[in-house]
């Protein structure tokens, strides 16, 4: 296939080209900045240079192309995460899942594209009731933190926009929290595994709160796998055991060798952290890749974060 994939030089991108590559497919990938042209290049792809958020670039971008399918990869996470103010720091991600799917998808409806792939999240954004792991088919949460609901209506924006593409297959992939090269869990000097070793990533009330994440390389492998056979639809990718906070949080301090976590109570971490941090530490819900498994033919490598990271520590 000729796949256009937007986002193709961030985290998820550097590892999803060139296995597109050597699976045989061509690929043109896009970016905002001339420097990262060189990147492309030598990862197997074509440069192409838009803005996501110029229509009219991304409109002529995609028919040059003439791509058969478009993964759209687009985030604006670099750079150190405010979660007391976690609407503004994802405010152009946030642009991206609209006004960005919208704009691809205007490209691609243009340019005939046949297959429409595109990044939504798993790690929060269920519904805080239930189980305490979901499917694919569980609603997202009615009620979220003020400081999360433009992000939560991003993410359902781009995902009714990319099912409901009746002329393309749309096939939304809610990834976990990332880990692994690149990402801000990737051993010394990563934002977050810092702020582990330096104990300024407490544990807040009982740490109920269940987290899902998948390792870089396997979102990679399950996209490709989407791309490749995949039925229209959502699918979660995240590896095979959501844990709670009090469980992984200490599992992975004793796997780099930190000190365990502070503890906190709940009032503290309000007050301290704010109310998206203390929820996501005690009610959020994770998710299952059973799906994946099944309907991709596809299986994590790294089955867990925390067992990752204690293999390299062996």
């Amino acid at each position: 296939m000729n796949v256009f994939v937007a986002g193709a030089t961030g985290a998820l991108g550097k590892q999803l080209v060139p296995r597109l590559v050597a699976a045989g497919h061509s690929v043109v990938g896009m970016t905002r900045t001339e420097a990262k042209r060189e990147a492309l290049r030598a990862m197997g792809a074509t440069p192409v240079l838009a803005d996501a958020l110029d229509r009219e670039q991304v409109m002529r971008a995609v028919a040059e192309a003439r791509p058969d399918a478009i993964i759209h990869e687009l985030t604006a996470l670099s750079g150190q995460l405010d979660m007391r103010h976690f609407d503004r720091a994802f405010a152009q991600t946030n642009r991206l899942r609209t006004e960005g799917t919208d704009n691809l998808l205007a490209a691609g409806r243009a340019a005939g594209v046949r297959r429409f792939l595109a990044q939504s999240y798993a790690g929060w954004p269920y519904a805080r009731v239930g189980a305490l792991v979901k499917g694919e088919d569980e609603p997202f949460d009615p009620n979220p933190p003020a400081a999360v609901r433009d992000g939560l209506a991003a993410l359902r924006h781009l995902e009714d926009a990319v099912t409901g593409a009746g002329w393309a297959e749309g096939i939304v992939l809610r990834y976990g929290g990332f880990y692994g090269p690149g990402t801000s869990l990737d051993g010394p000097g990563s934002e977050h595994m810092e702020a582990i070793r330096k104990r300024m990533f407490p544990l807040i009330g009982d740490g109920g709160g269940v987290w899902s994440f998948i390792h870089i390389a396997d979102a990679a492998e399950a996209t490709l796998a989407a791309l490749e056979h995949g039925r229209p639809g959502i699918y979660n990718i995240v590896d095979d055991e959501p844990a709670r906070a009090a469980e992984w949080l200490p599992a992975l301090a004793q796997a780099i060798g930190a000190k365990p976590p502070r503890r906190m109570p709940l009032w503290l971490g309000r007050l301290l952290g704010g109310e998206v941090v203390t929820i996501m530490m005690t009610e959020v819900r994770g998710a299952s890749n059973a799906k994946a498994r099944r309907e991709l033919g596809w299986a994590p490598k790294h089955p867990s974060l925390t067992g990752t990271y204690a293999e390299r520590a062996v």
